[in-house]
């Protein structure tokens, strides 16, 4: 009798371990599934910003011209963006565009006029209102992949994990350390 009870033990332990597997796969899959479709949503606050940008250049050209190097580098960054084809590579380019644009935005503090000019404006208005969306977007996918690594390292999800090969492969996206500095234009003319 003794032996019996602990084969209907092992099958209990088996079975309840089997069905909250299944339970955890399930889970995996759909946190997987979220995490990509929010990351469809930076994705989009991304472009929505790529897309206001050449805009904004041309309008703020006409008031700054000698400002190439922020031009430069907001066109370079966008080409970076749009030839990104990993989160990694498209973190990185999301990442070096914001810093190119707080450039642009200590250029404009420079020039009054510019600030006063009802295109320039709204077009201001609406990068505000982006890069508002995309910080939300940001957080809402650190979210998902916080939500996804804790349950991948929760005890019996994690052996689930193991055994269907559900992996770490998914990163924050976190501000580059340049994020934490104010950004600097010079104004001074090289000597000639």
């Amino acid at each position: 009798m003794n032996s019996l009870k602990r084969l209907l033990v092992v099958v209990l332990l088996t079975g309840a371990a089997l069905a909250s597997s299944g339970c955890s796969y399930n889970r995996f899959v759909g946190q997987e599934e979220a995490i990509k479709a929010q990351w469809a949503q930076v994705e989009n606050q991304l472009q929505r910003r790529n897309d206001l940008i050449p805009n904004l250049v041309e309008s703020t050209k006409g008031f700054a011209q000698q400002e190439r190097d922020v031009f430069q580098a907001i066109a370079d960054s966008r080409a970076k963006l749009a030839g990104a084809g990993t989160p990694d590579q498209k973190m990185a380019a999301a990442n070096e565009q914001s810093s190119a644009l707080a450039r642009l935005l200590v250029v404009v503090e420079q020039y009054p006029t510019l600030k006063s000019d009802a295109t320039f404006a709204r077009l201001m208005d609406e990068l505000a209102g982006t890069e508002n969306r995309i910080a939300v977007e940001r957080m809402r996918y650190n979210e998902k992949v916080q939500e996804y690594k804790t349950a991948r390292r929760s005890f019996p999800a994690n052996i689930t994990a193991g055994i269907f090969g559900f992996k770490d492969d998914y990163k924050l996206f976190e501000a580059p350390p340049e994020a934490k500095v104010a950004p600097k234009v010079d104004f001074s003319r090289p000597k000639q």
